[in-house]
């Protein structure tokens, strides 16, 4: 990373600032202090708002982006073919290890915010604060919360000893949804996620099945909102799990393969986002690694998704963006928005998917997720219109310049900064 020491205008850009206003051609964004300090038309920047040694970078007419906001990752997971057996006996030193690579790939692809739901820690999440590791501000789940024989189970036989806890937390009725939701937070979880259903890679039960019952969600949801208004996200893939979650109380609803209109009708009453992570559902499982059932069940769950997503979309449900890379490939996370728009999105509401909406989710919304003046100068200058060709933006080629807190962490073609 290379660090600011006088203020840097970034001008002669298309200017998407996230709120979902109308774009600004030739537009500028004033940093100073890691901080927005002037966003707008070039012309109207006028002294004493540009300090007078303030740096002078011309984009040459390419997109000045919020910094992107990823959900739903997992930093352990290798983002290819590795079984969960696999990561579960690697050794713990060895996983943050590997994870090391994983978060540069994910800064350098334009996401300087991510949320990750198993698997890191608050040794990552602290390693990226303190500048000893290169990746996206993390907020951490720690591990994912389950039922016996639920998607964070994955012992892989009936008899098998204890469970991974980097995989997942096993509890079952409300008191141990009590005791395993507190023994995350106690160690620095920012957010809390359950297992609401099946899922395609747990060993032992199907996606369609129901994980958390209701007074299960609604006891880690009242607890975790006891403990800093910490939001909970629910891996919910079938339509019974669902509903279980989101009158359970949970922020987001994960995946949402299933999704009908009577989850739809309560997610729109109660504000409940939908983190569809499409690139998962859009990756070729590989008939290697995924065998028989397990293959079966990926590609059903896929084909599930694809119809069911965009009448989602299309009935208004809020959207954030997520991807599950760890599960899908690391370092395409912004794929994510040609595949939302595929569903029926705007590339304008896409983009928001992936800035404001998810500052929203997250509870980040006073500090990131747009361009505006005493935020947080997280910034992305792509290739090109966006707004034409929301794909070129899923391709890390076309991420120029990666600036998180005002500090440049990519810088591809060198512009002078």
């Amino acid at each position: 990373m290379t660090g600011l020491t006088t203020p840097v205008l970034l001008h002669n850009g298309l200017l998407i600032d996230g709120t979902g206003g109308e774009p600004v051609t030739d537009g500028a964004v004033l940093i100073d202090e890691g901080l927005v300090r002037w966003v707008g038309p070039t012309a109207r920047l006028r002294l004493p708002a540009l300090p007078v040694p303030a740096r002078r970078v011309d984009v040459q007419g390419d997109a000045i982006l919020p910094g992107f906001i990823d959900c739903h990752v997992h930093m352990a997971a290798p983002g290819g073919a590795l079984s969960h057996a696999e990561i579960a006996a690697m050794p713990l030193s060895l996983r943050t290890f590997l994870a090391a690579p994983r978060m540069k790939l994910t800064l350098e692809a334009g996401v300087t915010t991510a949320r990750d739901l198993g698997g890191a820690d608050a040794g990552h999440r602290e390693a990226v604060e303190s500048g000893l590791l290169a990746g996206p501000r993390l907020l951490v789940a720690i591990s994912m919360l389950s039922p016996t024989g639920g998607h964070g189970d994955f012992r892989a036989a009936p008899d098998s000893g204890g469970n991974d806890p980097v995989m997942g937390r096993l509890a079952d009725g409300t008191t141990e949804c009590r005791k395993a939701v507190r023994e995350v937070l106690r160690q620095g979880a920012d957010c809390v996620k359950v297992a609401a259903t099946g899922g395609v890679w747990s060993p032992t039960d199907q996606p369609g099945d129901d994980g958390f019952l209701e007074d299960e969600i609604r006891t880690i949801t009242e607890i975790a909102a006891g403990h800093g208004g910490r939001k909970v996200a629910a891996h919910a893939q079938g339509r019974g799990g669902i509903i279980n979650a989101v009158r359970g109380g949970v922020a987001s609803v994960e995946h949402g393969y299933e999704i009908d209109d009577e989850a739809i009708d309560l997610m729109l009453e109660r504000g409940t986002f939908l983190v569809p992570t499409l690139t998962t559902a859009n990756t070729e499982p590989d008939p290697q690694k995924a065998a028989g059932p397990a293959y079966a069940k990926k590609k059903h769950w896929q084909a599930v998704a694809r119809r069911h997503i965009p009448h989602a979309v299309a009935r208004g449900v809020r959207v954030a963006m997520g991807t599950d890379c760890g599960i899908a490939e690391h370092g395409t996370n912004l794929r994510e928005l040609a595949y939302l728009v595929g569903c029926g999105m705007t590339p304008m509401d896409a983009i928001r998917a992936g800035t404001s909406e998810a500052a929203e989710l997250l509870g980040l919304a006073r500090e990131i997720g747009t361009l505006e003046p005493g935020k947080r100068a997280d910034v992305v200058v792509a290739r090109g219109n966006p707004l034409t060709d929301i794909a070129s933006l899923g391709e890390p080629a076309n991420i120029r310049l990666v600036m998180k807190d005002g500090v440049v962490c990519k810088n591809l073609d060198g512009l002078t900064v």
